[in-house]
């Protein structure tokens, strides 16, 4: 399959034209993303915006706020957010016990080490793999990673090489590959980018039924030229 010969930067310049400038729609502090990953299931910005917020209103999201609570009374709060609301309080209450008994309740001043070593912690806490921490450290703006929305790894994928691979790790290092050649490695760069494939992703290029006939960026793309042929 021949590959396309436009790059990265160019692909991104043509999504922002078409979608508009994007910012995140979730809290940027690790401790409070991760207990806002919690907030919703299946998680989605909507799910976790909808018990992030009454868990604010209702309990708190602070650690000592959290852990003065019962499991109920976060569950409770959970409820908007979808399924699993008694799972999850279990796992909010987890991390802030964990953030107060192991890192003095401020997780941030310990991811700012070595990279490897804070991956290794933020994989402590329920719900969050390398994908996770490395969206993490990107918006906490702890470092330049070539971070990708761990929903939208295809998108890269069809249009660069024309198909995605049937191997998630496999496809989710293929993406961030394609980011650390061309994406300049600042912090801003690279959460415009996140942020303008999570959106296509999510809006038209997705993983079923991708809606090609209103892709912005239809003309660019291999696989969209590839199903034209079929």
């Amino acid at each position: 399959m021949p590959e396309t010969s436009v790059t990265i930067p160019e692909l991104l310049d043509k999504l922002e034209k078409h979608y508009g400038r994007q910012e995140p729609c979730w809290p940027v502090d690790p401790y409070e993303f991760i207990v806002w990953w919690q907030c919703g299931y299946p998680a989605s910005d909507a799910t976790c915006a909808k018990g992030w917020d009454k868990l604010k209103r209702e309990v708190g999201i602070e650690p000592d706020k959290l852990l003065a609570a019962t499991t109920r009374q976060v569950a409770s709060a959970l409820k908007p957010g979808g399924m699993l609301p008694e799972l999850r309080a279990m796992r909010v209450v987890e991390t802030a016990m964990l953030v107060m008994d192991r890192f003095g309740g401020d997780l941030r001043a310990v991811l700012t080490g070595p990279l490897s070593a804070a991956r290794k912690t933020l994989k402590r806490f329920p719900g969050i793999a390398d994908p996770g921490a490395d969206r993490i450290l990107l918006f906490a703006g702890i470092a330049p990673i070539a971070a990708v929305p761990s929903n939208a790894t295809q998108v890269l994928a069809r249009i660069l090489n024309g198909q995605e691979s049937d191997n998630y790790v496999a496809g989710y290092r293929e993406a961030q590959q394609a980011i650390e050649a061309e994406v300049a490695k600042t912090i801003d760069a690279r959460t415009r980018a996140y942020l303008l494939v999570k959106h296509h992703g999510q809006e038209t290029c997705k993983r079923t039924k991708p809606k090609c006939e209103e892709c912005p960026i239809s003309s660019d793309c291999t696989y969209f030229a590839a199903q034209r042929r079929i």
